[in-house]
């Protein structure tokens, strides 16, 4: 009998992080009892105001952070550490890419400390340079990039290591409003393609809103946690001027003025 696949499904329960647990006095917590799910495959999004702990979460997941307590787990694994399941893309790109590699050099890296043999690496670069829709700058150092195209290599450098879950903290923060829009069509277009499972950092509404298949609303620190969870069932790509985005994006909206 053969065992069931991989369903690379993150599950969360009562999920702490305080910052001062072995110190005096009280405990203070950056999140704290977060419960959440997010299927394998899946597009989920964390939105919430700067300075509520959305990062300390990814990073959780990411493995970069311990927990304080609570469960945390891929599938049926306790995340610990950092895997080669999950890959985070950050907001800025220059603090990633090697300035003395090319465009190819960089997204080949990990698969060259990996000794995967050069052909095979050749491949899997032109696969995802062309994803990306950097084709002809493959020869190109990071210093003669533009911020948009930094942050494709960063993005097809993960995808070449073929990571199960990729954890997204604000990637497009820094870029202009034109070349953010682009960028967001493009992790679509990719996320369909290669059906992997996302979990996208912002602060913003409309991005939430032109990403997600959830949208999980993160309370203001501290002590945050996931105070409520939309289905965003609108069809992609998504119409920032169609009547059911307006209506989603003010119910959401309402939510953090209540709040």
């Amino acid at each position: 009998m053969s065992l069931p696949a991989k369903q690379n499904t993150i599950h969360i329960e009562q999920l702490r992080k305080s910052y001062n647990e072995h110190g005096a006095g009280d405990i203070h917590y950056i999140i704290k009892d977060v419960n959440l799910v997010i299927k394998g495959g899946e597009f989920f999004v964390l939105l919430g105001p700067s300075g509520c702990g959305k990062s300390t979460l990814l990073n959780m997941i990411a493995g970069f952070v311990s927990k304080s307590g609570g469960n945390l787990k891929v599938d049926d694994v306790e995340v610990q550490r950092p895997g080669s399941d999950r890959a985070v893309v950050f907001q800025q790109a220059d603090s990633s890419l090697f300035p003395w590699l090319t465009v190819r050099e960089n997204v080949e890296f990990g698969l060259r400390m990996k000794k995967t043999p050069k052909a095979e690496r050749r491949e899997i670069s032109d696969r995802y340079i062309r994803l990306v829709g950097l084709s002809g700058h493959e020869a190109k150092f990071p210093k003669e990039l533009s911020g948009g195209m930094k942050q494709r290599v960063q993005l097809a450098r993960v995808l070449a290591n073929d990571p199960a879950i990729l954890l997204m903290d604000e990637p497009f923060g820094a870029l202009d409003a034109m070349t953010r829009r682009t960028m967001q069509k493009e992790l679509v277009n990719i996320w369909r393609e290669t059906h992997k499972t996302v979990i996208f950092v912002t602060h913003d509404i409309q991005e939430a809103l032109l990403l997600g298949e959830r949208i999980g609303i993160m309370s203001v620190g501290p002590s945050s946690n996931i105070t409520d969870i939309y289905d965003n069932t609108l069809p992609y790509p998504r119409d920032v001027a169609a009547p059911e985005f307006y209506s989603l994006y003010n119910r959401i909206q309402a939510h953090f003025e209540e709040e």
